[in-house]
């Protein structure tokens, strides 16, 4: 994306890379501030095909197939092919496979299965940053922006989705023109913090499924996009561990949905060089009231971003 003729970066860090909502405006007068690396997990609707893939044959699968039938069987899962691999006593499989709204066939043999199997898969997942909880509906929200699967180059299409707590272990610094990431563990054996039931354009957004516990940040009054100045504010993230941290920035642009902000905290600077990956959705505090979050970076600057105002994202909020 060019936006004023500067580069724009997606900052939800992909690794590989529905129920009623209805939007209202500001569902909550107060919401808890959190700045908490996350996990993002989503079960695919579909199985895809990750990369080009020459078979023995000399056909192709091509990134972004879809596998829809093996042996004229329903497939939706990876495991499901693993079952039909197990039980099937011929030699060759027939997948069948939708690429670009067409439907093709092509034979693998069921030797040569075991390696494609490498290069299917039915889940994304992901590192971001969690925004908001809201203390009187128990709904989250995170990111700040949709995620995009970088193979479909859309919105993926999901049966599910879960969050997670995550640890941030290392930090691979910003530099100009080449945007930095956290590498982090993710908290998978200790239970989803979360379900996943929206992926929207404002960030992603779903049911908070831990108690609302006394040591979680204080819920604060929600500032509308008139109220945002230029001028001094804090960014709440995580760069180290699991310890939200409070970070100086200024807001230099102000619009009705959107505004602009560049990191002034020298220890953010050196520790980050600027905005990361990862950091989609950490929020923004200005004179003690919710802001918004960040969204984007510019990549040959990246101490200067994008964020959203919160009450684009409380929009969305589940009804």
């Amino acid at each position: 994306m060019r936006i004023a003729k500067r580069s724009f970066l997606s900052l939800f860090f992909l690794l590989v890379v529905f129920g009623s909502w209805t939007t209202i405006a500001s569902a909550a007068k107060k919401v808890i501030p959190m700045g908490d690396s996350i996990g993002v997990e989503l079960q695919l609707s579909d199985i895809t095909v990750s990369n080009d893939v020459l078979l023995q044959d000399g056909n192709w699968l091509k990134r972004g197939d879809i596998i829809e039938k093996v042996n004229n069987t329903s497939v939706k899962k990876l495991e499901n092919i693993h079952q039909i691999m197990k039980t099937t006593p011929k030699e060759t499989l027939t997948l069948s496979i939708g690429r670009e709204n067409k439907d093709k066939k092509v034979k693998v043999q069921k030797e040569e299965m075991t390696s494609v199997m490498n290069f299917l898969r039915d889940e994304t997942d992901g590192i971001g940053t969690l925004t908001f909880l809201d203390p009187e509906t128990k709904q989250y929200g995170a990111l700040g922006h949709q995620i995009v699967d970088q193979i479909l180059q859309k919105p993926p299409q999901f049966k599910q989705g879960s969050i997670f707590y995550a640890k941030i272990d290392h930090i691979k610094k910003s530099i100009p023109g080449e945007p930095g990431y956290k590498i982090s563990s993710v908290e998978n054996d200790k239970g989803q913090i979360g379900s996943i039931v929206s992926n929207s354009v404002y960030g992603i957004f779903g049911k908070w499924e831990k108690s609302i516990k006394p040591s979680l940040p204080e819920a604060i009054e929600v500032m509308q996009p008139s109220e945002i100045k230029k001028g001094p504010a804090k960014l709440l993230t995580t760069i180290s561990g699991k310890k939200v941290e409070s970070f100086d920035i200024k807001i230099t642009k102000v619009n009705d949905k959107s505004f602009q902000i560049e990191i002034t905290d020298p220890v953010l600077k050196e520790k980050t060089g600027g905005i990361l990956q990862g950091m989609s959705g950490s929020p923004i505090i200005q004179g003690g009231h919710f802001a918004g979050a960040v969204t984007h970076m510019y990549i040959e600057s990246p101490v200067k971003g994008a964020a959203l105002p919160i009450t684009e994202m409380l929009k969305n909020q589940p009804a």
